[in-house]
């Protein structure tokens, strides 16, 4: 069984973004950058997998520019077999993602495609749902245990009440939550040997993907800092000042 597993390339997540002076977007300039946290625990999931002998074969797909090697390097180092880096210097938005994917999956035909749930940068959770319809495959979203049995696999997922299970028929998207699983830690070997795995480049282009961006970005701005908190001595003070300073309701 063949899995393909999609990785980001993304602001490290214990850096403190800082917003650009022009307001254009998120200051990535000698910034340190990592693997999308959720997109790691998606490699390491495929990676036991394999060690269960349950899958054959691990292909990592990143789309972003020439630094975007470095992450699927990281998922090789991880025990992913081979890579793909489908190159573009421009913004990549969820649905030109999902159909980039939608194109190599058709091409390398896996049956399982495992992908974080989102990307700690945008927060679309978007793509693997998208994905899943454009195959037109099976999918279970925030995934926290999988159970891979003869015909499919079960996914138990989180859900505001608890817990959900489904059973998947294969070929299936799934998507990853946190608690899924720990990744390991990468030794120097491996590291090494990450550097011998094949790793493909092309383009959009190349696999006839439009990837026009369909939504305009205006503008980014940092959040207002939360003010410090009232006491009322009474529900009708909080009624008044509800409708005097808040103003949401009349």
């Amino acid at each position: 069984m063949k899995v393909l597993v999609a990785v980001k390339r993304v602001v490290d997540y214990k850096v403190a973004v800082r917003v650009k002076q022009d307001g254009s977007g998120v200051e990535t300039a000698n910034v340190k950058m990592s693997m999308n946290p959720f997109d790691e625990i998606a490699v390491e999931e495929a990676v036991r997998l394999k060690e269960k002998g349950l899958v054959t074969e691990i292909t990592a797909v990143s789309i972003g520019t020439d630094a975007s090697q470095e992450t699927l390097r990281t998922a090789l180092a991880m025990g992913a077999d081979k890579a793909i880096l489908v190159k573009s210097d421009q913004e990549i938005q969820p649905l030109a993602a999902a159909k980039i994917l939608k194109t190599i999956a058709q091409k390398d035909e896996p049956r399982v495609i495992i992908l974080g749930k989102q990307a700690i940068d945008s927060d679309n959770n978007q793509v693997g749902q998208m994905l899943a319809a454009l195959l037109g495959w099976p999918q279970g979203t925030f995934a926290s245990k999988l159970e891979f049995k003869d015909d499919g696999v079960s996914v138990t997922r989180e859900i505001d009440g608890g817990l959900e299970t489904l059973f998947l028929t294969l070929p299936a998207v799934i998507t990853t939550d946190l608690r899924l699983n720990e990744p390991r830690f990468i030794s120097l070997p491996n590291i090494v040997k990450a550097k011998q795995k094949p790793l493909a480049v092309m383009t959009a282009e190349e696999l006839q993907v439009d990837i026009t961006p369909r939504i305009k970005q205006i503008n980014v701005a940092m959040p207002e800092k939360r003010r410090a908190g009232v006491k009322l001595a009474s529900a009708a003070d909080l009624i008044q000042k509800l409708k005097s300073e808040a103003r949401v309701i009349s």
